[in-house]
């Protein structure tokens, strides 16, 4: 079980000095200018320092933005040892258990279970000592009580430094007077992961902006204040003027539920589908769809599947191959200005779970033979169903795979996943009446497959020649089986 580093040392330091005087002694190559160092005796000072720590959100995709806490696994006043599970965090995509990188005790637990928070902020406090205990417990409430505070609107952001002389220098921001009780507050300020990255794109000095989080943590709030970003607000009462200003538009009130409806909000999950697919919109795309006789793949399934092999298994490993041949549909582009040709051929398949949608992804598929895939195939819809797979086992995908045929879909389009270069939809096997070339009548089992793809870096002949290639490779499978 894999665990991110998510525990940040903020030492709180008591020291004790210890005076030592050494003798001076002469050098022969002294001169009379060090004399005057002789009156003076060396000082020696050590600094002991008992720690607390933060036990912070851990990012466990590249996609989490914030997390939610299942349940903690030990109790305030629990002793940890190193590696132990302390909390369940359900992320965007699955369940993981994190564990502690120090020895210690839990003090305070800051985030509840079934409580959100964002990734980066505190969520617990481990202390080294008992005496430690009720300090860090004392810490965590000033963090709740300041938090609180911070997000009345009356809050104010430091005066940023000016950014560099390429930017546009953001206008000054009146500093909040000092609070008459002493909070506490970091040696260095740590910053969350997107207020970093708000950060460089504002071309905001990160040193330089006081955080209002949780022990002076710096949020994207405190980045956006620093670099002059004015965010809307609620209007006040307005007083009375003498010009009489424009009635403001009501907004428009959600319609009323019918009776017996009932609201229910979005899971972690599920809230991170709906983001991504928002964010699919923005990418120009474009459908192909190609007929492909099966018959000769649906024999070959009823030749393996005693052997544990699947019909998802063998398309995935079809294209892969193809993939191979056609690296362009490969590839991926994320940034709108350039396209990047993936060194790996990791197959994403989507797969419905319990409240959403997973895409456990068969890394190396191309060099896996079919047997091996199968296994590691089986070994994913487990871990995704239980919530267990690694970042890395879903979050790595360059080609996505979705087949509806088994329900008894024929037809079916699929959503491009961002960062992806293209997607296949595969539909149910159909006997289908053809014309050979003699003018004979058959029937033939066909399936249609349609693909989704980034027209930024996929063109319609990059399409249809991969498709091509995927047609005959299914069409004579025996290659799948080597």
């Amino acid at each position: 079980m894999a665990s991110s580093p998510f525990l940040s040392k903020t030492p709180i330091s008591f020291s004790s000095s210890i005076s030592t005087s050494l003798p001076w002694r002469p050098s022969p190559f002294s001169s009379s200018s060090s004399t005057a160092f002789r009156s003076n005796p060396r000082r020696r000072t050590l600094t002991v320092q008992s720690k607390i720590r933060e036990i912070f959100m851990p990012a466990l995709s590249s996609t989490m933005t914030e997390g939610k806490i299942v349940s903690w696994v030990k109790s305030e006043g629990d002793v940890l040892s190193k590696g132990e599970s302390v909390v369940v965090v359900e992320s965007d995509k699955a369940d993981m258990d994190v564990e502690t990188f120090y020895d210690g005790i839990l003090a305070a637990i800051v985030v509840g279970e079934g409580e959100t928070a964002p990734v980066g902020a505190a969520i617990g406090l481990l202390a080294e000592t008992e005496e430690e205990v009720a300090e860090a417990r004392e810490k965590a409430k000033s963090s709740s009580s300041a938090s609180a505070a911070s997000s009345s609107p009356a809050e104010a952001a430091v005066t940023p430094t000016p950014p560099p002389a390429t930017a546009t220098p953001a206008p000054a921001i009146a500093q909040p007077a000092p609070s008459a009780t002493a909070t506490y507050t970091p040696k260095k300020g740590v910053a969350t992961p997107f207020a970093k990255k708000l950060a460089k794109q504002h071309k905001v000095d990160i040193a330089s902006v006081v955080g209002t989080g949780p022990f002076g943590r710096i949020t994207p709030a405190d980045v956006e204040a620093a670099a002059g970003i004015v965010m809307p607000t609620k209007p006040v009462a307005a007083e009375p003027t003498s010009v009489a200003a424009a009635p403001p538009k009501p907004s428009a009130a959600p319609p009323p539920l019918l009776p017996g409806s009932t609201v229910v909000p979005f899971t972690t999950m599920q809230a991170a589908v709906s983001k991504n697919m928002v964010e699919s919109l923005s990418v120009p795309t474009f459908r192909v769809g190609y007929p492909i006789n099966s018959d000769a793949i649906d024999a070959l399934y009823e030749k393996v599947k005693p052997k544990g092999v699947t019909m998802t298994a063998l398309l995935a490993k079809a294209v892969a191959m193809a993939l191979a041949q056609h690296p362009v549909v490969n590839a991926s582009c994320k940034d709108g200005k350039s396209f990047l040709y993936n060194s790996s051929i990791n197959i994403a398949v989507a797969v419905a779970i319990n409240g959403g949608l997973m895409t456990p992804v068969l890394q190396d598929a191309d060099k896996l033979d079919l047997y091996l895939l199968s296994q590691k195939w089986k070994e994913l819809v487990e871990k995704a169903r239980s919530k267990q797979l690694q970042p890395h086992e879903y979050s790595t995908g360059t080609f996505t795979l979705s087949n509806l045929g088994m329900f008894g879909v024929d037809k079916f389009d699929a959503i491009l996943p961002p960062g992806q270069g293209a997607i296949m939809a595969v539909g149910a096997s159909q006997p289908t009446v053809v014309a050979d070339a003699d003018g004979f009548f058959s029937v033939k089992s066909k399936m249609l497959v349609n693909v989704t793809a980034d027209h930024r870096i996929v063109y319609g002949a990059d399409l249809a020649a991969f498709l091509k290639t995927f047609a005959k490779i299914v069409e004579n499978p025996e290659s799948l089986t080597l």
